[in-house]
C-alpha cells in the first residue's frame, strides 16, 4: 500500500489532505482506509460552504453493509467538491489519492490541526501500526 509522502495523514480516521498554497487543502481516504472498508458505492461529500472540524464528517461513504461518515483530516470552509463521485464512486477505489479526492477546504487554522497530523518518513511504520489494530479490531 501506498501513502504518498507529499500528503499529510489523520492516522485514526483514514484520511489525507494535499495542501496547496493558496491556503486550500483537497482532503480523501487513504488506501488503507479504502482496502478496510471494502467496495464503495455511493461518496457524497458536503455541500461548498459547509463548515468542516478537523476529525469532523466531510463526506458520507456508502458500502455494502454500512453508510460510514469519512473524517475531514482539516479544518475549513467546503468550497469545492468532487462531481465525478457522484457518477463514479469507484475513483476513490482506483485512484484515492488523485481523481478519487472528495472535497478541497479553504483552510480555517492549519497551526491548531498539525499536531495531530503525521507526513514524510514515519508515515508507513504509523499506518502498519494502524493497520495491525484496526485487523484486531474487526476480529
Amino acid at each position: 500500500m501506498r501513502f504518498p509522502s507529499d500528503l499529510l495523514y489523520l492516522v485514526e480516521h483514514d484520511v489525507w489532505a494535499r495542501m496547496h498554497d493558496d491556503g486550500t487543502a483537497t482532503v480523501g481516504i487513504t488506501a488503507l482506509g479504502i482496502k478496510l472498508s471494502g467496495e464503495i458505492y455511493m461518496c457524497r461529500a458536503k455541500p461548498v460552504g459547509s463548515e468542516i472540524a478537523q476529525g469532523r464528517a466531510v463526506a458520507v461513504v456508502e458500502l455494502a453493509k454500512a453508510i460510514v461518515s469519512v473524517k475531514s483530516a482539516v479544518t475549513g470552509t467546503v468550497v469545492e467538491v468532487n462531481p465525478r463521485l457522484e457518477e463514479t464512486p469507484e475513483l476513490v477505489h482506483r485512484d484515492p489519492y488523485g481523481e478519487g479526492w472528495l472535497a478541497r477546504l479553504a483552510l480555517r487554522d492549519f497551526e491548531a490541526d498539525r499536531p495531530q497530523l503525521v507526513q514524510g518518513d514515519e508515515v508507513a511504520e504509523v499506518m502498519a501500526q494502524h493497520a495491525v489494530q484496526a485487523m484486531k479490531d474487526l476480529e
